[in-house]
C-alpha cells in the first residue's frame, strides 16, 4: 500500500469518526443555547471549559502526539515492539504523576487563572464566582483527556485510527445527558451549568475507558514491569516543550480572544464561542484528520532518511487538505445565516445571536484555510524533530494576534477578535513555509501552488452557485427548522455536486485518489 493510499485511507476513518463526533457536538451545542441562551451561565461556563479544553489541545491533541508519535515510530521501526511498548509505560506513569499534581494546583488557584483568562469577569462577582466553581470542577478532565491522547499516540503509531477518533462522540453524549437529566430534577440556570460541567468529567472517564480493549488488542500491557525513566522521555521531552506554543498556536490565540471578549459587552464570549464551534467542524472532520493520518507517515520517512518520500508526503498532504477546505470555506460564507440560525436559534438564542455569532463566522472564515495548512506544516517540522521552529512562529503569530486585536476590538467588537485570530494563523503559516523551504530546500512548490490554484477557483464558483441557490430558496426570519433544514441540505448538494464537477473537468489529482480509495482500487505511485 503506497503513502498517498494509507494517507487517504487513515484520514477518512478519522474524518468519519470526527464527523460523527461533530454531529452530537452540534446537538451539544444546541441544547447548550437553548438552555443557556449567549449570557451570563453560557458565558462562564465557556470561559471555564476554555481551561481545560485549551490543556487538551496543547498537551493532548497537540504537542504530546506530535512529540510522542516520531520518537515511538522510531523504537518501532528501528528496534521492537517490546521497547517501544516499554517506553509509552514509562510516558504514561510519568505523564500521569505531572498531570496529577498540575490538576490539583489548578483546583487551588482556580480564582486566579480565571481572572487571567477573563479579566472583565471581575467586576460581575456573580459570573466570576460560578465561573470559578466550573473551572475547579472540569480542571481533572485535563488529566483524563491527556491520558487518551497518549493511547491515541500508540494506537496511532500501529495503523489504529477509528477508536481514538470516535472518543470524543463519549464526551458529547455525556454531556448532553448530563443537562437533560439535570433539568428534569431542576430548573435553576445555575445547578443545570454545574451538572454540565459534571457531564465533562464522566465523558472523559468514558473516552479513556474506550481506548483500553483497543490497547490490549494491539498486546499493549498496562502494568508490566519496565524502566520507570525510559530513555525516550528525554527525546519527547525535548520535543515537546518549544511544542506546546509551536502547536497550541491557534488555542493560544483563541484564549486571547477569550480573555479580550469578557472586556466586551456579554455574549461576546458566546458569539466566538460559537463561531468556533463551526469553524471547528471542517477543521476537525478534514484538517485534524488529514493532520493525524500522515504523522506517522512523515515520522517513518524521516526516521529511514528518506527526504524524497517526506516531500511527497507533505506535498500531496497539503494539497489534498486545501482541496477539501477551500471549499468548505466557502460553502460555509454561502450560508453562514442559515446554518446558525438552523443549529442555535431557539429558546434563550434569538435572532440577533444569530447575526452576532454570523459576524464572528465569518471574519474566522477568512483564516481558517491557513489554520488547516499548518497543521501540516508543522508535523514536517516534528517528524524532523525540530519543535524550535514552530516554536519561533507561533510566538510571531501570538504577538501580531494580542496586537492586532487590541486595534480591532473597539471598532469591531467580536468580529475584530474573529479577524485577528485569522490575521495570525496566515503570518503563522507563511512563516513556517519560508522556513521549511530553507530547511529542505525546493518541495514542489509550483505544482502544489497549481493544484490549490484549481481548488480556489473551484471553491469560489462553487460557493457563488451556493449563495445564488439559497438566496433564491432559504426564507430568512420564515418558516420552521424542518423547511429550513431541508432548503440547507438542497444547497449543500448542489455545492457537493458542482465542485466534484467542476474538480472533474479541472482534472484535480486530489479528486483521483478519493475516487480510486472509494473504488478500493490500488493507487499506484
Amino acid at each position: 500500500m503506497s503513502e498517498k493510499e494509507k494517507i487517504t485511507k487513515a484520514a477518512g476513518i478519522v474524518g468519519a469518526s470526527t464527523l460523527l463526533s461533530r454531529i452530537f457536538g452540534f446537538a451539544r451545542d444546541i441544547i447548550l443555547a437553548a438552555f443557556f441562551g449567549a449570557g451570563l451561565h453560557s458565558d462562564a461556563f465557556i470561559a471555564a471549559f476554555r481551561i481545560p479544553n485549551l490543556l487538551r489541545r496543547l498537551f493532548a491533541e497537540g504537542t504530546l502526539v506530535i512529540a510522542f508519535i516520531p520518537v515511538f515510530t522510531q523504537y518501532l521501526d528501528q528496534r521492537e515492539n517490546k521497547e517501544a511498548f516499554d517506553l509509552a509505560r514509562s510516558a504514561m506513569i510519568v505523564l500521569f504523576s505531572i498531570l496529577l499534581v498540575i490538576t490539583i494546583l489548578g483546583i487551588i488557584f482556580s480564582p486566579f487563572i480565571v481572572k487571567m483568562i477573563a479579566f472583565g469577569f471581575k467586576d460581575r462577582i456573580d459570573q466570576y464566582e460560578l465561573t470559578v466553581l466550573l473551572t475547579r470542577i472540569m480542571f481533572p478532565y485535563s488529566l483524563l483527556i491527556c491520558l487518551v491522547a497518549l493511547c491515541m499516540g500508540i494506537l496511532n503509531a500501529l495503523g489504529h485510527f477509528a477508536a481514538p477518533a470516535v472518543a470524543p462522540v463519549l464526551l458529547n453524549i455525556a454531556m448532553i445527558v448530563s443537562v437533560l437529566l439535570v433539568s428534569l430534577v431542576s430548573s435553576d440556570m445555575t445547578v443545570r451549568i454545574i451538572g454540565l460541567s459534571c457531564g465533562v468529567i464522566a465523558g472523559g472517564i468514558l473516552q479513556l475507558g474506550l481506548q483500553v480493549p483497543y490497547l490490549l488488542r494491539i498486546g499493549f500491557i498496562f502494568f508490566k514491569k519496565s524502566v520507570l525513566i525510559h530513555p525516550g522521555l528525554k527525546k519527547i521531552g525535548i520535543l515537546m516543550m518549544p511544542a506546546v506554543i509551536g502547536a497550541g498556536v491557534y488555542q493560544i490565540n483563541m484564549l486571547i480572544g477569550t480573555f479580550l471578549a469578557s472586556l466586551l459587552p456579554t455574549g461576546s464570549i458566546s458569539y466566538l464561542y460559537y463561531a468556533d464551534r463551526l469553524v471547528q467542524f471542517p477543521l476537525g472532520i478534514f484538517a485534524i484528520a488529514v493532520s493525524t493520518a500522515v504523522l506517522p507517515s512523515l515520522s517513518r520517512h524521516a526516521a529511514n532518511k528518506d527526504l524524497k518520500g517526506l516531500k511527497n508526503t507533505f506535498a500531496y498532504s497539503l494539497k489534498l487538505i486545501l482541496f477539501i477546505m477551500l471549499p468548505s470555506v466557502a460553502g460555509l460564507i454561502a450560508l453562514s445565516e442559515p446554518i446558525i440560525s438552523l443549529l442555535l436559534e431557539r429558546g434563550e438564542f434569538d435572532q440577533y445571536a444569530v447575526k452576532m455569532t454570523s459576524q464572528a463566522l465569518l471574519y474566522y472564515c477568512s483564516g481558517i484555510w491557513a489554520t488547516a495548512a499548518v497543521s501540516i506544516v508543522v508535523r514536517v517540522f516534528y517528524a524532523l524533530k525540530d519543535s524550535k521552529t514552530p516554536m519561533m512562529a507561533a510566538v510571531i503569530s501570538i504577538l501580531a494576534n494580542f496586537f492586532t486585536s487590541v486595534i480591532l476590538m473597539e471598532p469591531m467588537k467580536h468580529g475584530g477578535l474573529a479577524l485577528a485570530t485569522s490575521i495570525a494563523s496566515t503570518i503563522n503559516l507563511v512563516i513556517l513555509i519560508f522556513m521549511l523551504r530553507r530547511k529542505l530546500g525546493a518541495l514542489g512548490w509550483r505544482n502544489i501552488l497549481f493544484s490549490t490554484g484549481k481548488s480556489f477557483i473551484t471553491s469560489i464558483l462553487m460557493g457563488l452557485i451556493v449563495w445564488l441557490t439559497a438566496i433564491h430558496i432559504i426564507p430568512l426570519g420564515q418558516g420552521s427548522h424542518t423547511t429550513l433544514s431541508i432548503f440547507l441540505l438542497i444547497c449543500m448538494i448542489a455545492g457537493l455536486l458542482s465542485y466534484t464537477g467542476l474538480s472533474f473537468l479541472f482534472k484535480s489529482e486530489e479528486l483521483k485518489y478519493m475516487a480510486a480509495i472509494l473504488r478500493k482500487e490500488q493507487i499506484i505511485t
